[in-house]
């Protein structure tokens, strides 16, 4: 696993991300559009589906599949951050200049984890 060390950064920031789900489960369950169902059994799945693709991603046989999954997974993680754009309750309380950021942030996730197919 000869891989540039900031691949392993981006493994520990998913890691970590994963484990916060479980630790603070209501921060991210009040963030959850509406329209989804049973918001802590998504909020498990999602911080648990972190918490494995940043393990995987450190796993030759299994680091182009993990990235793929990222960058979908992200892309999913979208309608999160257009849905706290929607209102002052769905925002919670985070600023709306801190929620638009997010959205190109999120973009730039996605270009991280491609980046590193070529590895």
């Amino acid at each position: 696993m000869d891989y540039p060390w900031h691949l392993y950064i981006m493994s520990l920031m998913y890691i970590f991300a994963g484990i916060m789900h479980f630790v603070k489960p209501k921060l991210y369950m009040r963030i959850m559009p509406r329209y989804l169902p049973n918001h802590k059994l998504l909020v498990h799945l999602s911080g648990f589906a972190e918490i494995l693709l940043g393990i995987t991603v450190c796993i030759p046989l299994l680091k182009d599949i993990s990235i793929y999954a990222i960058i979908i997974m992200l892309a999913i993680f979208l309608m999160v951050h257009f849905y706290m754009l929607s209102g002052k309750k769905a925002s919670a309380g985070i600023a709306t200049w801190i929620l638009v950021l997010r959205i190109p942030l999120q973009f730039g996730l996605m270009y991280w984890a491609y980046w590193y197919l070529k590895f």
